[in-house]
C-alpha cells in the first residue's frame, strides 16, 4: 500500500509537469498493486483509474482515457452512496472526458449530477462546487451557449474569490474562461480588464519570468491585438517571447507562436523598420513549424504592403503555400483565394 501511495504520488506530480512518459508506467504499477492488494471493486483502485485516465486525457488521448473512467464511476456507484463525494469525482471526469470529444449531451447531466452532489455534501460556496460550475458553463460555452455560460462562470468566480482569496491561480483560471466568454462574442473591451487582472496573479504567484505568465501575456496581447492596438500589444509580445525562448527547446511551438504573434503586430504597424523585423520573425516561425498557418498569411500580407520588386512572386508563393495547409480559416482562405486571382490577373499587390 505504501508503495502503490508513493507511485501515485510520484506519477501525479510528473502528470502536472507534462513529463507523461515518465509519470505513466508509475501510474499503471501503482494500479496494479493496489488491485491485487485491495481488489478490484475497490473505491482506491478507482481513484487509480482515474489518475491514469487524466494522465491520458491531458495527452489527448481521450479514447483511452474513456473507459477507464467509465469503469472508475463503476467502481465508485458500486462501492459507495449515491451521494459520496468520490462519486461526484468520477461522474465529473467522465463528463470532463465526453466534453473533450464534444459528446456535449452525454456529458451536461452527469456535471449536473455531480454538481448537485457536491452542492449538498459541501454547501453551495465550497471550491469543489465553483469547479464543477466552471466545466458546465464551459461546456455551454463550446456549444455556443453563451447566455448560460456567463451566470455559471460568474458564480464560480465569486466562490473562488471569497473561498481562498483574489490572488489564487484558481481565481486567475476563471478569470480567463470568463475573458474566452466575452472573446468568443467579440467583446474584447469586457474581456481586457479580467486578463489584466489574470496576469497580475500570475505574475505574482509565478514570477515575471515563468510559461505562466508568458501564456497570460499571450492572452492579452490577443485580445489587444483584436482591438487592433498594436502598439500596446508589441511589448507583451516581445515579453512573451523572450521569456518562452528563455524556457522553452528552441523548436517548440509555442516559441514559433509568439513569433508570429510579433510578426502579426510589426505587419499592423508597417513601417520599414518594422516590416523588416516582422519578415525575419515570421519566417523563422515558418522554420519552427512548417504547418501553422498563420505566419504564412502575415508573411503575404507583408509582402504585400511592401511592394518591393520581387515581392509579387513573394505574396503569390506565400498565399498558394498557406492554402496548401489544412488548418486554415474558411475567411482567410476566401482571402487567399480571392486576392491570388487578382495577383493573376496583374493587379495591384
Amino acid at each position: 500500500m505504501e508503495a502503490a501511495l508513493l507511485l501515485i504520488r510520484a506519477g501525479v506530480y510528473l502528470n502536472q509537469r507534462a513529463q507523461y512518459a515518465e509519470a505513466e508506467p508509475l501510474l499503471v504499477r501503482a494500479l496494479a498493486i493496489d488491485k491485487k492488494v485491495l481488489g478490484a471493486g475497490h473505491p482506491q483502485v478507482a481513484t487509480d483509474l482515474n489518475n491514469l485516465a487524466l494522465l491520458y486525457q491531458n495527452q489527448g488521448r481521450y479514447a483511452e482515457a474513456e473507459p477507464l473512467h467509465v469503469r472508475a464511476r463503476v467502481i465508485y456507484e458500486k462501492a459507495l452512496k449515491p451521494e459520496h463525494l468520490q462519486v461526484a469525482t468520477g461522474l465529473n471526469n467522465l463528463a470532463g472526458n465526453y466534453s473533450r470529444q464534444g459528446r456535449y449531451v452525454e456529458a451536461e447531466p452527469l456535471y449536473m449530477r455531480a454538481l448537485a452532489i457536491r452542492e449538498k455534501v459541501l454547501g453551495a460556496e465550497a471550491p469543489q462546487v465553483a469547479t464543477v460550475l466552471g466545466n458546465l458553463a464551459e461546456l455551454y460555452r463550446n456549444q455556443g451557449r453563451y447566455a448560460e455560460a456567463e451566470p455559471l462562470y460568474a458564480r464560480a468566480l465569486a466562490i473562488f474569490e471569497k473561498a481562498l482569496g483574489a490572488e489564487h491561480p484558481d481565481v486567475a483560471d476563471c478569470l480567463n474562461n470568463l475573458a474566452e466568454l466575452y472573446d468568443n462574442q467579440g467583446k474584447y473591451a469586457e474581456a481586457e480588464p479580467l486578463r489584466r487582472k489574470e496576469l497580475a496573479i500570475c505574475e505574482q504567484r509565478y514570477g515575471a519570468d515563468d510559461l505562466q505568465t508568458a501564456a497570460s501575456l499571450t492572452r492579452l496581447l490577443r485580445c489587444l491585438q483584436e482591438q487592433g492596438r498594436h502598439e500596446e500589444a508589441l511589448p507583451l509580445c516581445r515579453r512573451a517571447l523572450a521569456i518562452r525562448e528563455q524556457c522553452m527547446e528552441a523548436g517548440h511551438f509555442k516559441i514559433a507562436f509568439s513569433l508570429s504573434n510579433l510578426g502579426l503586430s510589426l505587419v499592423c504597424l508597417e513601417g520599414d523598420d518594422n516590416l523588416a523585423e516582422a519578415e525575419q520573425r515570421l519566417l523563422r516561425a515558418t522554420q519552427i513549424a512548417e504547418k501553422f498557418p498563420d505566419p504564412r498569411y502575415w508573411l503575404a500580407r507583408l509582402y504585400q504592403k511592401r511592394g518591393r520588386d520581387g515581392d509579387r512572386e513573394r505574396v503569390i508563393e506565400e498565399w498558394k503555400r498557406y492554402l496548401e495547409l489544412e488548418s486554415t480559416s474558411d475567411e482567410r482562405r476566401h482571402e487567399a483565394i480571392a486576392r491570388l486571382e487578382v495577383l493573376s490577373g496583374q493587379g495591384k499587390l
